[in-house]
């Protein structure tokens, strides 16, 4: 302000106490405007070794990857991948649309790649297609299970019990051996972001998740 590096509808403005109407006034930086934002919306290309948690006192988790800029909103993890799991991880401050993504009677279709320690039989698609039942004696609802190579398949999941996926092909006397959310309801992994990386989503990919 000192610098006149900040103007209110064009008018240079030197003191900071000074009320303005977010909605309506155009606050300017260098002459750069600065959006005002209620949430925020972040797609994650999750890398394994980081937790889905937005803070830990011993392990790294994944708001370490997040720039200072971007943290300004408190932006948190919708839901959870596993710490080895890599791939798609939303995250965001609009609490209501996590709870929406999140509720089990949504049916939000989470999407997966794994390879296994061993390939797929057809009856293993027919089991995931009935629900399979896990250590415990918890029966999954109804999966999709596809191959895509010797060893490596895709999955389609509507839950997200701990450790899921891993633990149902455990059921069936195979090891998941890696992992990677691809997509959650109809937004994919942008292919352009590497492990690590991040972006905000895209008006689109914002209104595909509203409509669940």
């Amino acid at each position: 302000m000192k610098k006149k590096k900040i103007t209110v509808n064009n008018q240079v403005v030197r003191k900071a106490d000074m009320h303005i109407e977010p909605e309506q006034d155009e606050i300017a930086y260098n002459g750069e405007i600065i959006e005002y934002k209620v949430y925020i919306y972040i797609m994650l290309n999750k890398p394994g070794g980081y937790l889905s948690a937005t803070e830990d006192s011993k392990q790294m988790t994944v708001l370490d990857l997040i720039a200072e800029r971007d943290k300004v909103l408190d932006p948190f993890p919708v839901g959870r991948l596993d710490k080895d799991t890599e791939g798609l991880l939303l995250l965001t401050n609009d609490g209501q649309l996590a709870h929406d993504l999140l509720s089990p009677s949504k049916h939000i279709t989470k999407t997966y790649i794994a390879k296994l320690d061993r390939d797929i039989s057809d009856h293993d698609v027919q089991l995931f297609e009935k629900g399979i039942t896990l250590d415990g004696g918890y029966v999954t609802k109804p999966a999709g299970l596809r191959r895509i190579e010797d060893k490596e398949v895709e999955i389609k999941i509507t839950e997200g019990k701990f450790h899921q996926i891993k633990r149902m092909f455990e059921s069936l006397d195979n090891k998941v051996l890696y992992l990677k959310r691809v997509a959650m309801g109809n937004v994919q992994l942008d292919e352009d972001l590497k492990l690590g990386e991040y972006r905000e989503l895209t008006k689109e990919e914002w209104q595909q998740l509203q409509q669940k």
